[in-house]
């Protein structure tokens, strides 16, 4: 007959695990494992995902990178450990183990669910998790809801996330398991049960403590700890992105956009005269004459010679979404996929060297509009308070002068803020993605297409022919995720490029639209006494990252085309690179416009 005391028992030491030492560190190496692993796999799917970036690269250098990673990944192992360390103080703490296997399986999940969409991230931008992701929660929920559901592969994400943290959860449960101690108790009860003494727990907790301190310093150097420069090892910009990790990228990002030292990221240098008399040196020219010197460091006027000026009454700025120069044929690219923009460079005169200020469409058009660099710690001016102040760009010069203006936009002026922003710099007519009746074809994320903009904007231009001078901003989207486009499409799919298919297809359809705009502008009386501006707001990544800075992401074109500026010539290449703060000053000397320059760009 079977004894009760017996089975009791047993069933209790079932439930109430008391662990040793040896079982707690045993279970806190297998977590570790698990973790390592998952971190390990996560980089091989970011590098297979993003294969199409390896080109000629050795297999020893993406090898030299994963070894890099294993430095980072052990650091965050070691954090989300801590717990587990702590736990050798107390008895009763090491047999918690059903609450260490929530804590590793939620930040193990959190971490997985990071390392999955920053496969795409990574394709996108060319960089690991960063300040963006927080910039993007930021903006209308809707808005980036949309993109994100429309543009990219959400569903499967979360399947493969779900199924992800199960297959965590299964692992810390089967380590738990594993580890458990096995064999009789020394006392014969589970209370009586013989356990390492206090301070053998302490001193094992002293080594564990210095194995942790190393790991998480990730270098025996004197000085700083281990920083993602140090696993810049290779000559592969690929490589060197694939040792970071995602989830360490994303926290510094985190202590950057939202710690205290943000507040002092630009510290004095110099005295104030010396600092100010240096930046004149440099930027002021001899024709022009430094005005309002008690209030502004470089505030300066320049008058353009008139023999070297255009008869030009008007100004149009036609702004590119995601115009990038490696996918231009007038600057060399192969592909056609912008037919309409080369022929049009025949025109007029076209930089090939010409930088966007940022990457992101915000960053581009306050440079290009408002003549003013995106800089550190003020990347989003249009949408801060900073922002508020008179800038000396297009709007502000051709406003002060009683020229009419409109802005034309297929999407939503609350965005970025544009409305709020161009309306304090003087522009009075905005029409956006409300505004447009029966367009062509209107996206649920962004608004209407890109031939509807550009038809609105002749209307809005031929609304003012005959009247005051005016200028004009034109702003396209479809080559935007989700890359919604009308159907039938008016131009033939990439579908050659991989992954840039999308992306390029939308850039071949932005740029038809661009040409269907010239055919029919060409034919109105404002035509030949108009500056046309075609410029990119920023490029996008493809699969060659051109130095540590990825150009491609802010190479663009830029194009003027007005009656004699340039006939018979095709493109200016300079011996130094222009960039988006420097289009209102070479318009207005074009335009034969005086103009006050505040930027680091001349008139």
């Amino acid at each position: 007959m079977a004894n009760p005391d017996a089975l009791n028992q047993q069933r209790a030491s079932n439930r109430l695990l008391q662990p040793t030492v040896k079982s707690h560190l045993a279970y806190t190496l297998l977590c570790a494992l698990v973790m390592m692993v998952m971190f390990s796999l996560l980089r091989l799917a970011l590098l297979v995902y993003n294969r199409e970036m390896i080109l000629d690269t050795p297999a020893s250098t993406f090898l030299e990178a994963f070894a890099n990673g294993l430095r980072l990944d052990i650091r965050l192992v070691m954090y989300l450990l801590i717990p587990l360390l702590l736990a050798l103080f107390s008895v009763r703490a090491m047999a918690a183990r059903g609450f260490f296997r929530l804590w590793l399986t939620v930040a193990s999940s959190i971490a997985l669910f990071l390392g999955l969409m920053e496969m795409d991230f990574y394709r996108e931008f060319h960089q690991r998790l960063n300040g963006l992701v927080f910039q993007y929660v930021k903006e209308d929920p809707k808005t980036v809801m949309s993109m994100l559901w429309y543009g990219f592969p959400v569903v499967r994400y979360l399947l493969a996330w779900a199924v992800g943290t199960l297959i965590l959860s299964m692992a810390f449960k089967g380590a738990d398991r594993a580890t458990r101690p096995r064999g009789p108790f020394s006392g014969g009860t589970i209370s009586t049960r013989q356990v390492a003494p206090w301070y053998s727990r302490i001193a094992v907790f002293m080594v564990c403590l210095l194995v942790a301190v190393v790991a998480i310093r990730g270098t025996l150097r004197q000085g700083p700890p281990l920083r993602w420069g140090d696993v810049y090892t290779t000559d592969s910009n690929f490589a060197n992105q694939l040792g970071l990790n995602g989830t360490l990228s994303l926290i510094a990002a985190a202590k950057a956009r939202f710690g205290e030292d943000r507040a002092n990221i630009w510290k004095a240098t110099l005295e104030q005269p010396l600092a100010t008399q240096t930046v004149r040196d440099m930027l002021v020219l001899p024709q022009e004459k430094l005005v309002d010197t008690d209030t502004a460091a470089v505030r300066r006027d320049f008058t353009p010679p008139a023999e070297k000026t255009l008869p030009i009454k008007n100004v149009v700025v036609i702004l590119m979404e995601s115009f990038a120069g490696h996918s231009v044929g007038a600057l060399g690219r192969p592909g056609n996929i912008t037919p309409y923009f080369d022929k049009l460079t025949h025109e007029g005169l076209l930089f090939d060297r010409f930088f966007s200020n940022g990457t992101h469409t915000h960053q581009g058009m306050f440079a290009t509009m408002a003549c003013f660099p995106n800089l550190p710690g003020f990347e989003y001016l249009m949408q801060t308070p900073e922002g508020s102040h008179k800038l000396s760009g297009l709007p502000q010069l051709l406003s002060a002068r009683d020229f009419d203006d409109v802005y034309v936009y297929n999407g939503d002026f609350a965005w970025d803020n544009q409305s709020g922003f161009f309306s304090n710099q003087g522009m009075t007519n905005f029409i956006g993605r409300n505004d447009f009746v029966d367009p062509v074809f209107s996206d649920p994320t962004w608004g209407v297409s890109d031939q509807d903009m550009f038809n609105r904007g002749l209307e809005e231009l031929k609304a003012r022919e005959g009247g005051k001078p005016f200028y004009a901003l034109l702003q396209t989207l479809s080559n935007h995720t989700p890359y919604a486009l009308p159907t039938p499409l008016p131009v033939e799919k990439v579908t050659d490029r991989g992954s840039l298919n999308e992306h390029l297809t939308a850039m071949r359809y932005s740029d038809w639209a661009l040409g269907q705009f010239f055919e029919k502008a060409r034919k109105e009386p404002y035509f030949k006494e108009t500056l046309f501006v075609i410029v990119g707001d920023h490029g996008f990544g493809n699969e060659q990252q051109i130095t540590e800075m990825d150009l491609g992401r802010f190479n663009v074109p830029m194009l003027m085309i007005a009656p004699g500026m340039r006939e018979n010539s095709v493109s200016v290449t300079t011996p130094w690179a222009p960039r988006s703060t420097s289009c209102r000053p070479s318009w207005a000397a074009w335009a034969a416009i005086p103009c006050t320059s505040a930027g680091a760009a001349t008139c």
